[in-house]
């Protein structure tokens, strides 16, 4: 089973593109560290504030890969320089 999220980020503490870029890689790569899933930044590269993430985890077990993505999904709203404006799952 494979559960994808796509979420959208409105950064606060930005303001160039090398800010955000420092950023999103801190957070990726912690994020690659800590779970077992895909994780990239998909939509808005040439837009400072905002950033589009897209991630996906497979598993055998649904319920195993959509608990994942809501772990992830907890943990990078839990950073305190941006706000998540929106997000969907889909089960593939």
């Amino acid at each position: 089973m494979i559960v994808a999220a796509e979420c959208e980020f409105f950064l606060y503490e930005t303001h160039s593109l090398k800010e955000k870029r420092a950023i999103l890689q801190r957070m990726l790569t912690r994020t690659r560290q800590q779970y077992n899933i895909s994780i990239a930044e998909t939509d808005h590269q040439d837009l400072w504030q905002r950033a589009g993430i897209t991630m996906a985890a497979v598993s055998s077990s649904g319920v195993t890969a959509e608990r994942e993505i809501d772990r992830v999904l907890n943990f990078l709203m839990s950073h305190s320089g941006w706000e998540m404006t929106s997000s969907k799952k889909y089960h593939l």
